[in-house]
């Protein structure tokens, strides 16, 4: 249903050192890269895209979840995140509240929004 996503960051230069880095563990890289605007994905398609702040005023928090082949790329992910400087939501684990096999890890980005990586299969 989702073509693509995009969130507006204060600090371009931070934020595509933080998504490089946390994307990797899942399979996204750089497809495009526009200097002000860069989309991830799995090449051909950039289906994520961070953008120099532009419009708007205030701060509003934005949370995506981006999935994982398996629970290692999820403890990967959130490695890369705390690596990166990025704050700790939480811990990978089982949210056995959502379903029995979602694993998911939750870290804050260099603009404050909430962004996971999620495995639904069981180890």
């Amino acid at each position: 249903m989702l073509d693509h996503v995009s969130f507006q960051c204060a600090d371009i230069g931070a934020s595509k050192a933080f998504y490089d880095a946390v994307l990797e563990p899942l399979g996204g890289v750089r497809v495009m890269d526009f200097g002000e605007a860069v989309g991830y994905g799995v090449p051909p398609n950039p289906d994520f895209w961070i953008g120099q702040l532009s419009t708007g005023e205030g701060f509003r928090e934005s949370h995506i979840a981006f999935t994982a082949e398996d629970r290692a790329a999820v403890r990967a992910f959130f490695n890369a995140a705390v690596a990166a400087g990025a704050a700790v939501l939480h811990e990978p684990r089982l949210w056995p509240e959502y379903h029995a096999t979602y694993y998911g890890a939750f870290v804050r980005d260099p603009d404050g929004n909430n962004v996971e990586a999620v495995c639904h299969s069981r180890e």
